[in-house]
């Protein structure tokens, strides 16, 4: 049984986002939980609410009730890039600098594993 969790539109690069989403990939939920709360970027507390969000959607169906969190893992994190806002700053001798605004669009999948 797999259960998807998406973010869409969020307001980050998707390299930064995909360091920390390897530190996830293939562990166990509650393992997985445990590294984000403890890794000390940005992009981890983004991907923590999704599993988060991941783990409520997969305890929605009825046949998921009796599975318990340790048997859940994650199955894969992808990290897909989202529009870039375009802005503009003045720089030296009366040239324009373009300004990328990157965003990422997160899809975690989890499956449990009997």
């Amino acid at each position: 049984m797999e259960a998807v969790a998406k973010q869409k539109y969020i307001r980050m690069s998707p390299l930064k986002v995909r360091q920390v989403a390897g530190l996830i990939r293939e562990r166990n939920v509650e393992e997985a939980l445990n590294v984000l709360h403890y890794t000390q970027k940005r992009a981890a507390k983004i991907l923590e609410k999704g599993l988060r969000s991941a783990v409520a959607n997969f305890y929605l169906n009825e046949e998921a009730s009796q599975i318990a969190t340790d048997e859940i893992f994650v199955k894969s994190v992808r990290i897909d890039e989202g529009p870039t806002l375009r802005r503009f700053r003045p720089m030296s001798m009366g040239r324009v600098g373009r300004i990328r605004r990157r965003t990422s669009h997160i899809t975690i999948i989890i499956e449990d594993r009997n």
